[in-house]
Order: structure tokens, then sequence, then C-alpha cells
């Protein structure tokens, strides 16, 4: 009988092993979404794709640096950095704060869509969107074909970033290589403008109960994080406060050239690091690595991320 019972396990074993076995020629992922509890919420990590950007030309820093300092970490540059979105589910209500990068960044974006439904939600059945700035990146995935891919949703977004990026006379101030940012924003954004589903807010304001905006300008005039709160449990889903994590969280006074004002955004991120630090928030980043959601603590002049324990258990 032991014996039977030990060949029946070994050809399971053998079975199982040859149904997922991948070739080396596979190269996809599993469906990038993750799920966590927060209080009586539930929160789920979407996972937009990953671009490959040249750190050592955008970071604030001697190039060389910014490879040393990378290969600490075993990392290079260009650095293949993730874009993350997070869907928030109160039961009553489906939030998601902001929507990845569509068509505008690329093959390797654009993904949020499609890991939404395999988290087993349509882009229907969103409710609110919080967008925490207005770089095609995040908003870029508004749209699909220039109509509304999320026509159930009302959009909020900080009154000046919508000033900055909506307004023609801006865009025909700027640099060439800057235009398209101009133009990806209001290629997004129009469509809900004109329905009447963009709205706009100043100053620390409550959206929803246990959503509450907090600006964080900076990195773009109206860039704002959202603290979302329940059952006395809060994380801070803080956009583009920090870029590159083998850097930044170390060295917090390290800017990017994507900032719109990089000493005001150096200042912000250090507010926000100490504060979500301090009071032991949880932190979801839009570009550290998927899923982006972790804690902060202190370490010697910055700070050290501590990733969050991977869970299969919703208390």
């Amino acid at each position: 009988m032991r014996k039977a019972i030990t060949l029946m396990l070994t050809a399971g074993l053998a079975v199982a092993g040859t149904a997922v076995q991948a070739t080396p020629e596979d190269s996809s992922q599993a469906p990038g979404y993750y799920r966590m509890p927060l209080g009586d919420f539930m929160i789920t990590a979407l996972s937009d794709g990953t671009v490959d950007l040249p750190m050592h030309n955008l970071l604030h820093l001697d190039a060389a640096e910014v490879h040393q300092r990378l290969a600490k970490d075993y990392l290079e540059s260009p650095l293949e950095t993730s874009l993350n979105g997070f869907l928030i589910d109160t039961g009553d209500k489906q939030v998601l704060v902001d929507t990845g990068a569509g068509s505008m960044f690329g093959p390797t974006l654009g993904k949020l869509p499609q890991h939404l439904q395999a988290a087993g939600y349509q882009t229907n059945d969103i409710d609110v969107i919080l967008i925490t700035h207005m770089h095609p990146d995040h908003v870029g995935g508004l749209v699909r074909d220039g109509e509304r891919l999320y026509p159930n949703a009302k959009v909020y977004v900080h009154r000046d970033d919508a000033n900055y990026w909506l307004d023609e006379a801006h865009l025909n101030a700027a640099p060439e290589g800057q235009k398209d940012f101009f133009r990806g924003a209001m290629a997004a954004l129009q469509p809900y403008q004109e329905s009447g589903q963009l709205s706009s807010f100043t100053g620390v304001t409550e959206i929803l109960p246990g959503f509450v905006a907090h600006p964080t300008v900076g990195h773009t005039p109206g860039h704002s994080g959202y603290h979302v709160s329940s059952a006395e449990q809060t994380m801070v889903f803080w956009g583009d406060v920090i870029h590159v994590a083998a850097i930044q969280f170390a060295d917090p006074e390290v800017t990017i050239d994507f900032d719109t004002d990089s000493a005001v955004a150096k200042t912000v991120r250090q507010g926000v690091f100490s504060s979500v630090a301090k009071e032991g928030y949880w932190a979801a980043g839009a570009h550290l690595s998927f899923p982006g959601i972790g804690h902060l603590a202190t370490r010697d002049k910055g700070y050290r991320w501590i990733p969050a324990n991977y869970t299969t258990q919703f208390k």
C-alpha cells in the first residue's frame, strides 16, 4: 500500500511538473495584480508593466555615481522601472489611484486594464479615479482610441495640475521636448472634462469617507498623495514622490529631471518619508518594484524600505 501511494505521488508530481513547465523562450509573467487588506478595505496593486529609464542621465547625480549606487543593489541603468496603479475596494465603491500609461509609452506599458480584469473587475466597475498627477504614464490609461475607458468614473485631480497641463498657453510655451506631456494630459482628460466627470480640488480635501487628498507639489504643480484609512490602518498612495528606490530612499535629496520644481519636490519627499516612517503608515508607490507596497524605517540620514510581507490570509 505504501509503495502504491509513493508511486501515485511520484506520478502526480511528474504530471504536475509537465503541466507547468515553461520553455526557455517563454518570457511572460503571471497577471500583475496583488491583493492585501487595509482594515475593512481590500487593496489590489495593479501592474501597468515596466519601462527602461536611463537613470544615469535623469537623476541629478554624477552618472558614474548613479551606476555605482545601482550596482550595489545588483541593478544597472537603463533601469527597468515599474509603473503601478492601485484599486481600493471599500465594498460600496471601487476607487482607482492612477490609470497607467495606456498607449502613450510604448508596448511594455499599458497593461493595467487587463490586470484589472484578471483581478475580477471591469473598467465599468470603477466609481472614482484619483489622479496623483497628470504625467502621461499616470493618466494615459484613462482613454482608449480617444474614448473614456472608465465611463462610470468621476475623476479627481488637483486644480493646479489641471490648470497647468490642460492649458494651451502652457503647451505653446513649453520646450519642444516637453510638449508631448501636455498633449498626453489633454488627450486623456478632455473626454472626462467634456462629460462633466472631471472634478478638481485644492488643499487637504476629503474626497470620500476615508479618502483624503494631500497636495505634495513639486514633481508637478498639483502633485497629490492620497491617505486612505480604514479600521485604524492608513495607506499613503504617494505617486511620484520617488522614482529610484535603490538611490532615493538612502539619499532623499537626489532629484530627477521629471520634476517641475526639483527643490520643492526634494523637500516634499523628505516630509512624506518622515511622516510615513514616524506614523507607521503603509505606503504605495507608483515606481517602486511591483507591487510597490511597504513601510519605511529611518536609517542613518535616509530611510530603509520594508516591502509588504506576502500574504494569502485576508482576515
